[in-house]
C-alpha cells in the first residue's frame, strides 16, 4: 500500500513534468501565451494546495489542543521567607557568649522557588499547588504574552495542596475545566507547565504527552498533605511542573500535576506522575474563593491503630487492611455513631482505609456539619454506621 508521503511526491513530480512540457510547447508556439499563463497559474495553485496538505497532515488533535490551552498556562516564581535555627544556638544562648557573637538563635532567609499554574477565569484567578505558592511572601506570574503580574493569595489549603491566586487583569485567556469522574484509563493526556524554569526562556509552557495510567490512587501522606483519588500518568512531569494542568485531548483540564515518584538518586521523571482530580480542585477553589480557607473545625473522638500481622492473627482477619479502634472519647461523634473499642474501620464514605495515615487523609475530605458513612467489622460481621461531624 502506497504511503501518503509517496503519493504527494508522485503528484509533485507529475505536475513539474507537465509544466516543463507546456513550457516547451509555449516556446515553439508564441501564440499560446494566454494558455501558458493559465497553466502557470494552475501550477502555482496546485503547489500551494500540496504545501497546505503537507502542513495540515502534521496537525492533529494533540497539537490543536496545545495551541488552544497554552495561552492560559503561567509560569510562577516565588520568594519565601524561611526561619532557620542555628544548631549551636543553645550553646551561644549564654549571656557571656552572646556579648561576643550576638543572638544566633534563629534567622530569616529568602528562598526562591518556581512552579506552574493555569488561569481559570478571565478576571485573573489562577490555580497552583500549595507547596508552590502557599507560603510565599512574593509571587510573580508570567503569561505567554510576556506580561508579568504580581499575584496575591486568595486562599490556600495545605492538606489538599491547592492554592488560589489572583492577578489584576481583564479578558485573560483561561482553561476549560473538565470532569475527572469521566476520565478513561488509557486516554491521551497532555501535561503543560514550567519545568526547571524553562518557561522564562521563551514565555511558552513545556508540553509532554502520555496516557492516563490509573485512577483512584490513594497515596501516603507527605508533609501533612494528603493525596487521595489521584490520577496517575506517564506524561513526563519534572521539577517546576507542579501546579500545571493535565488536560485531555479535548483541551479540558482533568487534573493538576502535583507529585512524581523517583528512583534512587534520580530526581527526574520515570513515568510515575500524579495529578489531583479537577473535581476536587473545583470544590476546594470554590471554598477558598468564598471563605479564604477550608472549614475542617470538627472532631472525631477516637484513637486508632494500624493493623499488623499480630493483630490480624489475633482477630482472625484475612488481611491487614483497615484500622482498629483503641479508644473512644465520651460525648464525641464517634461515640454517638455507635463506634466501639475493637471495631475495625474498613471504609469511610467509600474510601478504603489501609492505615492510620489514610484515614486521616480521608477525614480531611469532609467538612464541619457533614454526615459520613463508615463500614466497620465487628465480631466478623460488617456493619454500617453514620457519623455526624460536629464542630469542636
Amino acid at each position: 500500500m502506497i504511503s501518503k508521503r509517496a503519493y504527494i511526491i508522485t503528484v509533485i513530480l507529475f505536475v513539474l513534468t507537465l509544466s516543463g512540457f507546456l513550457f516547451l510547447i509555449q516556446n515553439k508556439n508564441p501564440g499560446n501565451n494566454l494558455f501558458a499563463e493559465n497553466q502557470a497559474t494552475q501550477f502555482v495553485q496546485a503547489k500551494n494546495q500540496l504545501n497546505n496538505e503537507i502542513s495540515n497532515s502534521r496537525k492533529n488533535i494533540i497539537t490543536n489542543t496545545v495551541e488552544k490551552v497554552s495561552p492560559s498556562i503561567v509560569g510562577i516564581s516565588v520568594i519565601e521567607i524561611r526561619q532557620y535555627r542555628d544548631p549551636f544556638s543553645s550553646f551561644f544562648n549564654d549571656p557571656f557568649f552572646r556579648q561576643f557573637f550576638g543572638d544566633r538563635g534563629t534567622h530569616s532567609q529568602e528562598v526562591k522557588g518556581l512552579g506552574s499554574g493555569y488561569i481559570i477565569s478571565p478576571d485573573g484567578y489562577i490555580v497552583t499547588n500549595d507547596h508552590v505558592a502557599g507560603n510565599a511572601a512574593e509571587i510573580k506570574v508570567t503569561l505567554t504574552d510576556t506580561r508579568i503580574f504580581e499575584a496575591k493569595i486568595i486562599g490556600t489549603d495545605a492538606a489538599s495542596d491547592i492554592c488560589l491566586l489572583k492577578i489584576e487583569g481583564e479578558n485573560l485567556p483561561y482553561v476549560d475545566l473538565g470532569n475527572s469522574d469521566d476520565v478513561i484509563i488509557g486516554e491521551w493526556v497532555i501535561a503543560l507547565g514550567n519545568p526547571f524554569g524553562l518557561f522564562e526562556l521563551n514565555d511558552k509552557p513545556t508540553v509532554t504527552v502520555g496516557v492516563v495510567s490509573a485512577t483512584g490512587m490513594n497515596l501516603e501522606q507527605i508533609n501533612e498533605r494528603y493525596y487521595l483519588n489521584m490520577i496517575q500518568t506517564d506524561a513526563a512531569i519534572n521539577g517546576g511542573n507542579s501546579g500545571g494542568p493535565l488536560v485531555n485531548s479535548l483541551g479540558e483540564v482533568i487534573g493538576m500535576n502535583t507529585i512524581i515518584f523517583t528512583s534512587g538518586n534520580n530526581s527526574g521523571n520515570i513515568g510515575l506522575g500524579f495529578a489531583i482530580p479537577i473535581n476536587k480542585v473545583k470544590r476546594i477553589v470554590d471554598e477558598l474563593r468564598e471563605y479564604g480557607r477550608i472549614e475542617r473545625d470538627f472532631e472525631i473522638g477516637l484513637r486508632i491503630q494500624s493493623i499488623d500481622e499480630g493483630i490480624a492473627k489475633y482477630y482472625n482477619l484475612k488481611t491487614t487492611k483497615g484500622v482498629i479502634v483503641t479508644s473512644i472519647y465520651p460525648g464525641t461523634p464517634a461515640e454517638k455513631a455507635g463506634i466501639e473499642v475493637g471495631d475495625i474501620i474498613l471504609e469511610v464514605e467509600g474510601f478504603k482505609i489501609n492505615s492510620e495515615s489514610s484515614i486521616f487523609g480521608v477525614f480531611h475530605e469532609f467538612r464541619t456539619g457533614q454526615e459520613v458513612t463508615l463500614q466497620i467489622l465487628r465480631d466478623h460481621k460488617e456493619l454500617t454506621k453514620k457519623m455526624f461531624l460536629e464542630r469542636k
